[in-house]
């Protein structure tokens, strides 16, 4: 193992769950050529599982939120039966200006605004943009986003270099939401983001050279608080749910996120490269949803399977108590997979329920983007802890089984990807895996290797990993064949 680069980190947690155990940063980068593996490693894939996550640098202002961390990326790059393994800060301009003045800048997401400042980010402009929260291909390159909108970062996907941000000025669009999707086929980028001014939303796609090929402004009643979208082959999906700032205290410049139950979902329909005008509306019961699984068109009906919260708005005794008390009901995601079936011809709604296991953070195959799948994977996250993933569960809509891997207490798995073999000809003809990181053993990392129709059978092969790492976001499987 070769170390690149290694800080000075000296963090006083002052008790903050989310900066310690699991979540504790770590202090260098390093480069590990051909990893040993307990099992064997596929020859048969070509590409890298990269996820994103937060890794502060520096003190914080205020109580730290894992949304505040500095972005850093991990890679297993798989090629010829081989797995080499990098991780790499993103170097964002706000991570630059900090450096440079030796101390953090930016208060976090649970602090008050700071409008002395001279530049910030987020959708009202107070925040770092830390580009910690997805990970998507595009343009051959990888490009990382933040989660309440930012400039997205292109990186090389090879070395995990950070190139820079895009141009947001020269393309004339504002910032870019933290779930924008690519899509694989045509390379398209389809973004959205959200602000506390009008226009309270935008749309747009960036073709697959990087050039504007759409954009639009999107209505909305008033500043909404989504954070996630969908794609098909025609569509796409954007949401504005009842559950976003208080509307008279964001005046005063308080951030305080409220659900609001008697107001309802809605869920707009739109061509790819349609303007407001071409939108349908969709309405449905009151929810809160963070992360989609996978739409696609059926006939009359365009399909949405998501991750929905149960309780959107953490109860208000869950809220009170220690200083982080907030942080942890928040991290608390009681999510369920969960359908909806919209019809374009009759403008109904249909909603259920698909199962009731807590779910979040799911990924697909990404070839079926937008196409109907059946098989998706997701992240078991136990209830009554701060933010962990526990466990892999995969579920086949046709047939309605459900399969399950469950991690034990103190391991922190991360988000799974599905990496298809090469000359894949089904939708399961791949691996699925996961990083996962075991506090019972001094934060021993391995990469783990499951099979997609038997993930109860455990990971087949274990690929030690010669750092710890720490909790993250989201992740992507990046194609060998689309690496510039």
């Amino acid at each position: 193992m070769n170390v690149i680069n290694k800080i000075d980190l000296r963090i006083d947690t002052d008790g903050n769950p989310l900066l310690e155990g699991g979540y504790a940063p770590i202090d260098q980068e390093v480069d590990a050529a051909d990893l040993s593996a307990i099992g064997d490693i596929p020859d048969d894939i070509d590409g890298a599982y990269v996820r994103n996550g937060p890794n502060i640098q520096r003190q914080p202002r205020g109580r730290y939120h894992i949304f505040d961390g500095d972005g850093m990326l991990h890679s297993a790059r798989f090629k010829d039966g081989k797995v080499d393994y990098r991780n790499r800060w993103i170097r964002t301009e706000g991570l630059a200006m900090e450096q440079e003045a030796g101390q953090s800048i930016w208060p976090g997401l649970m602090d008050m605004p700071d409008r002395s400042l001279p530049k910030a980010w987020g959708s009202h402009h107070w925040l770092k943009d830390v580009s910690n929260t997805d990970i998507v291909p595009f343009n051959g390159r990888l490009l990382t986003m933040f989660y309440q909108c930012g400039v997205p970062y292109l990186l090389d996907a090879e070395t995990l270099d950070t190139e820079g941000p895009i141009d947001a000025d020269g393309l004339k669009i504002r910032q870019v939401s933290a779930h924008s999707r690519t899509d694989l086929h045509s390379g398209d980028f389809i973004f959205f983001d959200y602000d506390v001014e009008p226009p309270y939303m935008t749309y747009g796609v960036l073709a697959k050279d990087g050039s504007l090929k759409h954009f639009t402004d999107i209505e909305l009643p008033g500043a909404r608080l989504p954070h996630d979208m969908a794609i098909t082959d025609r569509y796409s999906i954007l949401m504005d749910l009842p559950m976003f700032w208080d509307p008279h205290l964001i005046q005063r410049d308080i951030h305080k996120v409220t659900f609001y139950p008697d107001l309802p979902s809605r869920f707009g329909i739109i061509p790819r490269t349609g303007t407001n005008a071409d939108i349908v509306w969709f309405e449905a019961e009151p929810c809160y949803i963070y992360h989609v699984i996978n739409a696609w068109e059926d006939g009359d009906e365009v399909i949405l399977d998501v991750c929905r919260m149960r309780t959107p708005e953490p109860p208000a005794e869950r809220l009170a108590g220690s200083i982080y008390a907030s942080l942890i009901a928040w991290g608390a995601l009681d999510a369920q997979y969960y359908r909806y079936r919209f019809n374009m011809k009759t403008g109904a709604t249909k909603e259920g329920a698909v199962d009731d296991q807590f779910v979040e953070f799911p990924t697909i195959n990404q070839y079926f983007q937008g196409k109907k799948n059946r098989r998706s994977y997701h992240a078991y996250i136990p209830q009554g802890e701060p933010l962990r993933m526990g466990g892999i569960i995969g579920f086949d809509t046709d047939t309605g089984q459900r399969d399950e891997y469950i991690y034990a207490n103190q391991v922190y798995a991360s988000e799974p990807v599905f990496a298809p073999k090469v000359g894949a000809t089904s939708e399961e003809d791949g691996y699925v895996m996961t990083f996962a990181e075991d506090m019972d053993n001094d934060g021993q990392s391995e990469l783990h290797l499951f099979d997609p129709v038997n993930i109860a059978a455990g990971p087949f092969t274990r690929i030690p990993i010669p750092q710890r790492m720490p909790m993250g976001f989201h992740a992507c499987w990046m194609p060998g064949s689309l690496m510039a």
